[in-house]
């Protein structure tokens, strides 16, 4: 990895994009569409501009490092199984009892000597150009602005690494940063994140945070920055058991923060404790535009960079993404610290189109009643598994979960509002569905047991239960029926909606023979043969304890809120692409895309 691009180019059919494309836009949609394509590929942008600001900078950009499930597992050096496997082993570790043990003990123990980042005195290769506080310009930097809503440009995929302030903790993260002028950048760190409570202890202590921001180098080094560490163990420590090898730092130059000597460019500053400054919207991995909020404001103190640096970038919508496989090496690595939480956890996956905390599936040994209501209140209380919003769980004869289709007519075949829980937690801070910020409904399904009895008393056809319910309720404007072989159909309508659906709800019960689970959502924007994107839209929109009636039969409402539910916050937009930009790039050859395309993927807005 000393050379990405070079590895990029012999190993995984790079493409080279040698015509001037704007860092507004033009480029983001580029690699936007790119990483939805079944075999995507890396992107190396060599002329990126900026036409607004009259900018034409001599720095590439660098997207969809993570383009695909081959290139992540070369990325690792092997499958994200090896890695967890070695995890696992080392989690079970007991002490030698004899000469022997001891002696079989030793490899484990060296290999783990590799493990702890080394500090290294001399500077790195990052430090090769240092641009000092007055000569200071992000507008050097080709920062992305991604969607046409966005507040500005957004560093997205910055290696953030801070310390406590006694400086026995560090820690990396990933998280957006906003390009507000020349030297000030907005900290978007979320409150549950280690980065955020390290600024709490600066902040009652009245005394500035030093920040150090690093961008590209070996891109285990990112996927570490969104790793769900414990609190208080430094994600870099990850780099070294994968790699094999110490991840070698070196000292900022302007504070006492240490990072990688390979980055391709750092940004050194401070965090006032005293001033904030309102950062966003952005388009986000969820799909939605997060809304404006105050966030703490970085005061750039230095720049430094190798002699020819590579700037990393990626682009966040709707999915599919780069954070699939990223995502994809995280679950498999971390199923073994999970288990001595659950230890009869088989196996577990967060499908992309659930945005990850909005949707898991899980894989139990059941051994007693409530089994699985113990599995979900253990999920939902520690770490970042405690953001998830929808748990379902199903017994160890399930089939493979990443098999879709096939898991869901097993969940179906087994779903009973007996075994439905449905209570209150802590939610992502960028979930947009609640009442309120940071806390909302959580679901629970067993779908542990045996296939359950009763399935529909009369199913009929699309068109006659669209005309039955339509002369309940003619703001339905379509239906589809899925999954009808198994005990508990799926009936999903388009409504043009005027009224709240839940307190309208009962004038439905009266299909109760014909439907045995009912989701609406909104008329605009839903393709209702697209169950991809319903399943994302879905699991976004709701809060479970609002949204959902468990009888006479399952209602699941799933379109947008508003006052009309009572909801007084602001709800988001979904991102959509730019059309006078998709023309454009389609027009230059630059992007080869149809109607089918965009729709299946929701590119652009539609009714």
């Amino acid at each position: 990895m000393s050379s990405v691009i070079d590895w990029l180019r012999e190993n995984e059919n790079l493409k080279i994009i040698d015509e001037p494309l704007d860092v507004e836009l033009e480029i983001p949609h580029i690699a936007y569409i790119e990483v939805k394509k079944e075999n995507s590929s890396p992107l190396l942008f060599t002329k990126p501009i900026n036409r607004r600001k009259n900018i034409e900078y001599d720095i590439p950009v660098l997207m969809n490092i993570f383009a695909n499930r081959e290139i992540t597992e070369k990325i690792f050096g092997k499958n994200p199984n090896r890695v967890a496997e070695g995890i696992e082993k080392l989690l079970k570790l007991k002490p030698p009892k004899g000469f022997i043990e001891k002696l079989k003990m030793i490899p484990e123990l060296l290999r783990l000597k590799n493990v702890f980042p080394k500090r290294i005195k001399s500077s790195g290769e990052c430090q090769e150009v240092i641009i000092c506080k007055d000569n200071i310009d992000l507008d050097r930097l080709p920062i992305l602005k991604t969607w046409e809503q966005d507040g500005g440009a957004f560093i997205t995929m910055g290696q953030v690494y801070t310390q406590s302030l006694d400086g026995s903790m560090q820690n990396l993260g990933m998280y957006r940063l906003q390009q507000y002028d020349k030297n000030h950048l907005g900290m978007h760190w979320q409150i549950h994140k280690d980065a955020s409570h390290f600024f709490d202890q600066y902040r009652k202590a009245g005394v500035k945070m030093p920040v150090t921001v690093a961008i590209g180098g070996d891109p285990l080094y990112i996927w570490c920055g969104q790793a769900p560490m414990p609190h208080g163990m430094f994600e870099l420590l990850l780099y070294g058991f994968v790699r094999g090898k110490n991840a070698k730092l070196v000292k900022s130059i302007t504070n006492d923060i240490y990072i990688p000597k390979d980055v391709d460019i750092v940004i050194e500053g401070f965090v006032s404790p005293d001033k904030m400054e309102i950062e966003g919207p952005f388009g986000d991995h969820t799909g939605y535009y997060t809304l404006k909020e105050p966030y703490p404001v970085m005061e750039i103190e230095t720049i430094t960079m190798r002699k020819n640096p590579i700037f990393h970038a990626t682009v966040v919508g709707k999915p599919p993404l780069e954070d699939k496989y990223m995502g994809w090496a995280t679950e498999r690595i971390f199923l073994p610290m999970l288990k001595p939480m659950a230890p009869d956890l088989i196996d577990y996956y967060m499908p992309e189109n659930g945005v990850f905390h909005n949707l898991i599936l899980a894989k139990m040994k059941t051994l007693y009643k409530g089994h699985a209501q113990q599995f979900m209140h253990a999920f939902w209380g520690v770490g970042q598994m405690s953001f998830v919003k929808h748990a379902i769980f199903v017994g160890k004869n399930a089939p493979k979960l990443e098999d879709s289709i096939e898991i869901t007519e097993h969940i179906l075949n087994r779903l009973t509002t007996k075994k439905i829980l449905i209570t209150e937690g802590i939610i992502d801070a960028l979930d947009h569905s609640a009442n309120e910020s940071l806390i909302g409904g959580k679901l629970g399904i067993d779908a542990t047991g045996d296939e359950v009895e009763d399935g529909v008393k009369e199913l009929l056809s699309d068109t006659k239960l669209l005309n039955k319910i339509r002369d309940i309720d003619s703001s339905i404007v379509e239906l589809k029926q899925y999954f009808t072989n198994t005990k508990n159909p799926i009936t999903i309508v388009r409504v043009d909606k005027k009224e709240s659906i839940i307190d309208n709800i009962e004038k439905f019960f009266k299909l109760k023979d014909n439907i045995k689970i009912l989701i609406f959502v909104d008329k605009k924007n839903n393709d209702i043969n697209n169950l991809y994107m319903l399943l994302w839209r879905v699991v976004s929109n709701i809060d479970a304890l609002r949204d959902i009636i468990l009888e006479p039969f399952i209602v699941i409402d799933g379109t947008n809120k508003s006052k009309v539910d009572g909801f007084n916050r602001e709800w988001p937009d979904d991102v959509h692409c730019t059309k006078e930009v998709l023309d454009n790039l389609q027009q230059k050859g630059l992007i080869d895309i149809d109607n089918n395309f965009i729709r299946e993927f929701g590119l652009l807005s539609f009714n």
